[in-house]
């Protein structure tokens, strides 16, 4: 047993053993908080919806593992094409997806966004190592690496404000770390907020020219104005995670999944928080990301390789800060924004992604322990 383990089990042993530990609490709110599902779709059976849980958990930690021996380099070539394939899906996606509340997400059956999020990152390390040199100046270093963030971000945005938001901090944030000045990021970052106001102003002057602009309006003025339906959800969440307290009610016993539709994806740290309590559900939980964030920049540091290092930081900020802002829904702390909880959340493609992004993570530390053997 420990030879199959030590010989499938590649890494860092840390990360590892918290995508266990994340994998396994999943499972338990899975089944615990799909019960509105089950009820509305199934006649109470939550059965099935545990099982493609399982089974997607299941492939995605196959990929961790193959991912750990896949030479993370060939990663850097991969991108070139990668970032040409996503612009396609996005831009397809925009025009053809499947609408879901005003917004073309789908196609084919997953997000591209989801995709998009790991090629960008893998493809913005990629400049980062190539115009080191050149990093503090803005039209030779930084352009070139801020024209296919806000091309990405720019078709991400119609349909999806708080993907692309993310996406584009997370990736503003690597370009700090790989040593640009904070004047040129600030001035870039603030083009793109003057851009999504005007976007705003312009809904406002002609209701209805861009509908998923009037979305994000609507989900704002509902975090403070408290008349929304998306309030309604948050003042739900808000409940379950005062109910759970320090201790928690206890494993299928939280209230929160029976009123809302989003309990397993959405509002799933509130359902964590009102069954573990705030010291297991809530902070605990919260710990476990934040030593991925950490472990992930001692790869960085370690790393020989300059690549390796960014893409291990990128695509682990990506996870952690997407963590955080699902939490921050949770306990009323931001507005509503659709973001899964990273292998906690019910869904297909983002779990999956997630754990190719985890493989990626592993694999550069997998090179470290082989240089330092």
């Amino acid at each position: 047993m420990d030879s199959i383990f030590d010989k499938y089990i590649k890494g860092d042993k840390v990360i590892w053993t918290i995508v266990i530990l994340l994998s396994l609490f999943s499972i338990v709110m899975a089944y615990s908080s799909s019960s509105n599902l089950a009820y509305r779709l199934r006649d109470g059976d939550a059965a099935p919806f545990l099982f493609k849980h399982i089974t997607i958990l299941i492939l995605g930690i196959l990929l961790m593992v193959y991912l750990q021996f896949f030479n993370f380099k060939y990663l850097s070539r991969l991108s070139q094409l990668g970032i040409y394939v996503c612009v396609l899906l996005l831009l397809v996606t925009l025009i053809f997806g499947v609408n879901k509340g005003n917004a073309s997400r789908w196609i084919m059956g997953f997000q591209p966004s989801d995709l998009a999020k790991i090629i960008l990152i893998i493809y913005v390390a990629r400049v980062l190592v190539i115009k080191k040199d050149k990093i503090k100046s803005f039209k030779e270093g930084l352009l070139p690496v801020f024209v296919p963030i806000i091309l990405v971000c720019g078709l991400i945005l119609p349909a999806d404000f708080s993907t692309a938001l993310l996406i584009s901090f997370v990736c503003f944030t690597l370009v700090f770390v790989a040593g640009a000045r904070l004047s040129h990021l600030l001035l870039t970052f603030g083009s793109i907020i003057v851009l999504v106001l005007m976007l705003i102003l312009i809904n406002k002057v002609i209701p209805g020219v861009l509908p998923r602009v009037g979305t994000w309006e609507t989900r704002i003025e509902s975090f403070f104005s408290g008349q929304k339906e998306d309030n309604y959800q948050a003042q739900i969440a808000k409940r379950a995670v005062v109910s759970g307290f320090l201790q928690g009610k206890g494993p299928g016993n939280g209230n929160v999944k029976n009123e809302l539709y989003s309990a397993q994806s959405d509002f799933v740290y509130s359902s964590s928080i009102e069954e573990f309590g705030s010291i297991i559900g809530g902070i605990g939980l919260m710990f476990l990301y934040l030593i991925i964030l950490f472990r992930s920049i001692r790869i960085m540091t370690k790393s020989s390789s300059l690549f390796g290092g960014y893409i291990a930081f990128g695509l682990s900020f990506m996870l952690v800060f997407q963590a955080l802002v699902n939490m921050g829904v949770g306990v009323s702390l931001l507005p509503v924004t659709g973001q899964p909880l990273p292998l906690i959340s019910m869904g297909g493609t983002s779990i999956l992604f997630t754990c190719i992004s985890i493989g990626i993570i592993l694999n550069v530390s997998r090179t470290i322990e082989s240089d330092e053997s």
